[in-house]
């Protein structure tokens, strides 16, 4: 087949997958259109073969991990972690809406760093909403912070994001130096989220209403002690050169067994969990991009992204990610930047990352999580204007991915 002909095929194809991805017409899974794509561009030989086995083998690690995480985050879910936060949020804030801002930033930023974005957005956003309900306060303000920071807080560790796992093994850091690395850009974008977010809702956060009674949650023990050992069995299996997945793994089990003994939880909620469907469409996804990188559109992002580390050129890098992350989805965006910047070292990767995980604050296509944060909105009857979205997020992203890309420069003078 003609290179153009099949550039262009690959190049539909992977916009119906994305506009699948975003619709879900009739509720169906985001692997409806992924998968049979990338099937058709290997039967008809736009993507050979053994390049797919490539794709397949880099991918399937990042898959495995992210299937671990998923299983971790729910069955925390199960023992009350989120129902303990949103309670410790409620009675710390005291009807003192600014303090509920505060309180939902760190709750927000430390679930993300630790259980990923989709925890942030699926699994605390709810718990928000009842905790803004509960102390009578305006939710505007609250419920954008859990979307900005699942995206803007996922900065930190490998396991925060998809886009970190994929990172995290182009970079070639150990999981506790691209922690270390990550840690300033991290503060900087929470930051700089704060002070316009503060600003921007300043006539939302305003009074101070009487809280009516809170039900005490005491944190789980066990399932925090989990937690807690699974981010020291992450520093321990890049230390030994073991997958990551592995301690995933381990703690999804320890916090899964008890839940199924006492049959607070089925093995159909662990198939659920999985989300099977969503693991298929991010290989089959990955199948796409790879096969479209081939004809053409790999030359054309090669040209875009500048060489070197210096300030300038890891800004422009954050940038084109962040543009590309806004066009096509982030999870493209980085699969097509990533085999661009990382001959370069790390920081080329890491500024690709900053662009794809703030970036997609801007649209509602930019990421997955802002797509399913819209979706956790609209299943409680809330439908915030596109407008008001695009306007705050013209406000952030800007100073978010200058403030992480120029504390990552440092960052990298300093750890190394």
């Amino acid at each position: 087949m003609p290179s153009a002909i099949a550039e262009s095929l690959a190049g539909l194809l992977l916009v119906a997958t994305l506009v699948c991805a975003i619709i879900r017409p009739w509720g169906l899974p985001e692997a409806l259109v992924a998968v049979p794509a990338a099937g058709l561009l290997l039967l008809l030989g736009v993507l050979p073969l053994n390049e797919a086995a490539a794709e397949v083998r880099s991918l399937a690690p990042t898959i495995g991990f992210l299937a671990a995480v998923l299983l971790l985050a729910t069955f925390s879910d199960r023992f009350g972690l989120f129902e303990a936060a949103g309670a410790w949020m409620a009675t710390g804030s005291r009807g003192r809406p600014v303090t509920l801002l505060a309180l939902v930033f760190a709750v927000a930023s430390t679930v993300t760093a630790v259980l990923s974005l989709d925890a942030t957005v699926v699994l605390l956003t709810p718990v928000v909403f009842a905790t803004v309900a509960r102390l009578r306060l305006r939710p505007k303000p609250h419920i954008y912070a859990c979307t900005h920071l699942a995206n803007s807080a996922s900065l930190l560790l490998p396991v925060s994001n998809l886009t970190n796992l994929l990172a995290f093994s182009a970079s070639g850091l150990s999981f506790a130096r691209f922690g270390a690395t990550m840690a300033l850009p991290w503060l900087a974008a929470i930051a700089v989220e704060w002070l316009v977010l503060r600003r921007f809702f300043a006539a939302d956060l305003i009074g101070h209403t009487e809280a009516s009674a809170v039900p005490r949650r005491p944190a789980p023990v066990y399932a925090c002690l989990v937690l807690g050992l699974t981010l020291v069995g992450f520093f321990l299996t890049s230390v030994f050169d073991v997958a990551p997945a592995f301690a995933a793994l381990g703690g999804a089990v320890a916090l899964g067994v008890p839940l199924l003994r006492s049959r607070r939880a089925t093995v159909r909620d662990v198939g659920v969990a999985l989300q099977v469907p969503f693991l298929a469409f991010v290989l089959a996804l990955g199948l796409v991009v790879k096969a479209l990188s081939l004809h053409g559109l790999g030359s054309l992002v090669t040209h875009l992204v500048p060489g070197g580390t210096s300030l300038g050129s890891l800004l422009l890098i954050a940038l084109v990610a962040a543009v590309l992350a806004n066009l096509i989805n982030n999870l493209p965006a980085v699969l097509l930047l990533l085999p661009v910047v990382s001959a370069a070292g790390p920081g080329p990767v890491l500024a690709v990352l900053i662009g794809v995980n703030t970036g997609p604050n801007l649209t509602y296509v930019g990421s997955l999580a802002t797509l399913l944060w819209r979706r956790v909105l609209r299943q409680r009857g809330e439908e915030l204007p596109i407008s008001e979205f695009m306007r705050l997020g013209a406000l952030t992203v800007p100073p978010v991915l200058i403030a992480a890309t120029v504390a990552l420069w440092i960052s990298l003078m300093v750890v190394g």
